[in-house]
């Protein structure tokens, strides 16, 4: 009987069982796909000589986040490759922004579109060396965040108190409007924002947009060299030298609950797998509280909460294997690893009023990867292996571009949504569609189908706003890996800091079991989840 059992061998779940390992507890993994990985997973499936990531590609926050830097992953054989350039954000009239990782370079890219851009880049570049200490710490540690946030109220005094504060909670489209004269960086802040399910317009998107970018500014957009699998091999390579257990194709349906504790799991095979101190759920919280666990043990007041809980927008995904680099017509978008195509801000705006109003939008914002430029590894020379993504409503109503994409995800709508994208890529890469050697579609099924907790391709775990975030994460009045359940620790992107590949969600889910099982009386927030009857209300 193991000590922890844990629920998907996903990153969260492999840092989780790390930890728990690295605590001397026998841990066992269970993962329903035949490979562990989760979202990230590499394979030769559209060329046999070209590596392609089925989902996530490139990890600044893995670069920047204590957790996986911890585990010392590069001794386990994980190694990093960057792009000449972090990102580049080309527009149909030749013009382009790019980040750099050298701060004159971005600088200068801002400035070519208008004088003094280029400072106002190093001033929100020196807003984020002076609160990155306090702002990665609290992002990085469970919820909520007592010493980490007092640090940063301290830094943010520092670095202009209230206003500095109300700078990070603007729309992105208005702190770009505030912070610079011209379109360059306020495409950069803006397309990073897009990377969540933020609109130009949505408050709080100004403060993820300035996230990402500092990110990329401080540590580019790194990718495992060989794939992202890469970074699940070291997960689990060290795991299992610590004595951890993973075993794929098992997926577990059921929690085993008795006196209000999780005991063991049930696999949809028959078998059922004790745990002697904790389980650890690497799995969406409705699948996890509605399915695996069930109503019969949970308050009435989640399970009412639940139906409220937000999945971020759906995704669709086209990867590539290319003969050649991708023709960009902007020759700064030639050496970046991740370039956003939007023709200007209002078409990214235009592209979330559409799916707003549950239509498929007919000029989708992309993130395109050039995975070869990053890791030439990823395919023969002189060719790249590429990808590009976008986001449709997961309730689809109607195609804002005419050629009746239902949303049913058959053949045809997969067939006529990546020729949408294959376009949009052609509009500031002319010639680029003679150089495809072979294509495959991830439509949001598939995503789904691939990784459970992937619902629709909802990448993020939920929402990024603001009412889905801090306290409100998954639901109000939770924000901690607890649940109502003794013994049971959600280690999902649906926790607290939330989507990402950090660590961070299973990383407090493991600190949160030990710290249950070395003090039990403390496991207050645990007891007072517990305490609600069926009804919802306290006893």
């Amino acid at each position: 009987m193991p000590d922890a059992v844990v629920i998907g061998a996903g990153p969260n779940g492999l840092v989780a069982a790390n930890l728990l390992a690295d605590a001397g507890w026998s841990v066992l993994v269970l993962e329903e796909q035949p490979v562990p990985g989760g979202a990230v997973r590499h394979d030769r499936g559209v060329d046999p000589a070209f590596v392609n990531d089925l989902f996530s590609s490139f990890y600044p926050l893995a670069a920047a986040s204590p957790v996986l830097s911890a585990l010392r992953l590069e001794d386990h054989g994980l190694r990093w490759g960057h792009a000449p350039h972090v990102l580049a954000h080309p527009l149909s009239d030749g013009r382009c922004a790019v980040l750099d990782r050298r701060i004159d370079r971005t600088a200068a890219s801002v400035e070519a579109f208008a004088p003094g851009d280029g400072d106002s880049w190093r001033g929100l570049f020196e807003l984020w060396q002076t609160l990155r200490p306090g702002l990665l710490s609290a992002l990085f540690t469970p919820f909520p965040p007592v010493r980490p946030a007092v640090r940063l109220l301290r830094s943010l005094r520092t670095a202009g108190g209230l206003r500095a504060a109300r700078s990070l909670v603007l729309p992105v489209r208005r702190l770009g409007e505030e912070e610079f004269r011209g379109e360059g960086g306020r495409l950069l802040l803006a397309g990073n924002a897009l990377h969540a399910d933020l609109a130009p317009e949505a408050a709080g998107s100004g403060g993820f947009g300035w996230l990402m970018s500092m990110l990329g500014q401080t540590y580019g957009f790194p990718v495992p060299v060989g794939g992202s699998g890469a970074l699940t091999e070291a997960l689990v390579r060290r795991l299992r030298q610590r004595g951890g257990e993973v075993r794929c194709g098992q997926r577990v349906g059921h929690v085993v609950v008795r006196d209000r504790r999780a005991v063991a799991v049930r696999t949809d095979s028959g078998e059922t797998v004790a745990a002697r101190r904790a389980v650890l759920a690497d799995v969406a919280a409705p699948v996890l509280y509605r399915d695996i666990v069930g109503a019969e043990h949970l308050p009435a007041q989640l399970m009412e909460d639940l139906r409220h809980f937000q999945w971020d927008f759906a995704t669709f995904k086209v990867d590539w294997a290319l003969d050649g680099p991708v023709p960009w017509q902007a020759a700064a978008a030639r050496r970046a690893g991740t370039v956003h195509l939007a023709d200007g801000l209002d078409e990214l705006t235009r592209f979330a009023a559409q799916i707003a109003m549950h239509q498929v939008p007919d000029r989708p914002f992309l993130l395109f990867g050039q995975m070869t430029l990053a890791d030439p590894s990823r395919s023969p020379a002189g060719t790249e292996s590429a990808w590009a993504y976008t986001h449709v409503p997961r309730e689809i109503r109607a195609d804002a571009g005419g050629e009746d994409i239902t949303g049913g995800w058959g053949p045809a709508d997969q067939e006529r949504m990546a020729d949408r994208v294959e376009r949009q890529v052609e509009r500031f890469a002319p010639g680029f569609r003679a150089l495809i050697r072979a294509r495959r579609v991830l439509a949001p099924p598939t995503f789904q189908a691939l990784d459970a907790n992937l619902s629709d391709g909802a990448i993020n775990g939920g929402t990024a706003a603001l009412h889905q975030q801090l306290v409100f994460r998954p639901v109000p009045g939770t924000g901690r890996p607890e649940t109502p359940v003794a013994g049971l620790f959600l280690a999902s992107a649906a926790a607290h800091p939330g989507g990402g590949v950090h660590g961070a969600p299973g990383a407090n889910a493991a600190r949160a079991a030990l710290r249950a099982r070395r003090a039990p009386h403390l496991a207050g927030a645990q007891r007072l989840l517990a305490r609600r009857d069926r009804t919802g209300r306290r006893r």
